[in-house]
């Protein structure tokens, strides 16, 4: 089994966990977060509002999905979240050992 860690901007979760509702899944949990990766300390344009970008708002989508399955649960993300651009987000696979 293996954890898969996605981490996406807000506009794109609710496609993910659409791309997701019929695939295998062992378990699910959704998260509010911020954080920056390549495009940190950068001001950027909110809403009429100059802001600092040094930590992004993001969302951060936690999955147990089993190894024999891992490859289509990660093509659902990537097709959903891919777009060339600084901030598509990050997906980070582990394996599980146990869990009860």
């Amino acid at each position: 089994m293996k954890q898969v860690v996605t981490v996406v901007a807000p506009h794109l979760a609710e496609q993910v966990l659409v791309a997701l509702r019929r695939a295998p899944l062992e378990g699910l949990s959704v998260l509010e977060v911020k954080g920056y990766g390549r495009q940190k300390s950068y001001l950027d344009q909110y809403q009429d509002t100059e802001y600092s970008e040094a930590f992004v708002p993001k969302v951060e989508i936690t999955l147990w999905v089993d190894d024999l399955r891992l490859e289509e649960v990660l093509d659902k993300i990537i097709g959903v979240t891919r777009t060339g651009r600084i901030g598509d987000g990050k997906i980070f696979v582990m394996p599980v050992s146990s869990f009860i």
